[in-house]
Formats: structure tokens, C-alpha cells, sequence
């Protein structure tokens, strides 16, 4: 089941791509400025609900930048959200490629993955919060995964976890996992 909000981004942090994403293989036809401002163009276009524009423009980023961890994560969310989980975890898949620590990737792979292959999942979740301690998020679909699966004692941890570093978080944790 998707949520709402993903990861809390669309292509970085506090849904800008970031304030100076390096992009360092833009090809000879575009600088890294360039790349940086289509990426930034498409996560307006998404914001905007314009999904095919945004596909277009990450599509044309990923011809000069092949490796381009925010087109691709981008493209993921777009097929994510279009109900195309195969077209999804490939671009998720992608954008790991270039950087096995992204964690925007890293949840919502895990998202996809949470009940037809927990243990996958609690895996990339393990990796998002390796690289991110403070992805609340991810601590509880941790959560969530350890407490389908049984193990009470560890789903009980990475909801404390989730709590500790989101407080708002608390109202959500199911009956019987707090404290």
C-alpha cells in the first residue's frame, strides 16, 4: 500500500533536488548546471501533477547524465504512483546504481517490496537508515515488516526508534508496540 508521501521528497531532501546536486557526468551537450536545472524543472512539473511532462524531462536528463540518481529516482516515484511496481523498482534499482546510500530509493524500493518480499525490504531499510539514522520513516516500516512477521521484541525497537527521532509518529504505532 502506498503512502500519501513517499519518502518526503520527490528528487532530495526537502523536495528539491538540492541546493547544488553534483552531477558530474553531464555529457559534452549540457554542464552540470543544466542537468541540475531539468531535474529541477521536472520536480516542478510533478508538483504541478504534470506527470507526463515530468517523465519527459527526466527522460531527457537521463540522455545527457545516464547515471542520474534523481531522474531515476524521480521516474521511479512517477511509475510508483501510476501503479507500475515492475517500471518502479527498476528505476529505484537505477538510481542505487550510482549511489547505493540513497536513501529516498532505498524506502520506497522497500515500500514496494514490504509484502511480497519483506525480508528484501527490511534489508534496503536497514541500508536507508545505515546512511540516514534519522529517517523516522523508515524505522517504522521497519516496524511494521518485524511485527507481520512476528518478531514483536525487534518491531518494538524500531518503532521506539521511529518515535525517539518523530514524536508525531507515536499515534501510529499499532497497540501493544509502545513501551
Amino acid at each position: 500500500m502506498l503512502r500519501p508521501v513517499l519518502w518526503d521528497e520527490k528528487a532530495g531532501f526537502n523536495g528539491a533536488p538540492s541546493a547544488s546536486p553534483k552531477l558530474t557526468s553531464a555529457s559534452e551537450g549540457q554542464s552540470s548546471n543544466d542537468v541540475a536545472k531539468l531535474v529541477g524543472r521536472g520536480v516542478d512539473q510533478m508538483n504541478r501533477n504534470d506527470v507526463a511532462g515530468a517523465s519527459n524531462t527526466f527522460k531527457q536528463v537521463l540522455k545527457s547524465d545516464p547515471g542520474n540518481k534523481y531522474a531515476w529516482y524521480n521516474l521511479g516515484v512517477i511509475a510508483q504512483q501510476s501503479n507500475k511496481p515492475t517500471s518502479a523498482r527498476t528505476a529505484y534499482e537505477k538510481a542505487l546504481k550510482t549511489d547505493p546510500r540513497f536513501g529516498p530509493a532505498l524506502f520506497n524500493e522497500a515500500v514496494l517490496l514490504q509484502a511480497s518480499n519483506p525480508d528484501r525490504a527490511l534489508t534496503l531499510l536497514k541500508r536507508a537508515v545505515a546512511s540516514n539514522p534519522k529517517a523516522s520513516t523508515a524505522y517504522f516500516l521497519m516496524g511494521e515488516i518485524m511485527a507481520k512477521k512476528g518478531s514483536k521484541k525487534d518491531a518494538k525497537e524500531a518503532f521506539a526508534r521511529a518515535v525517539a527521532i518523530d514524536p508525531q509518529l507515536r499515534s501510529q504505532v499499532p497497540a501493544g508496540f509502545l513501551g
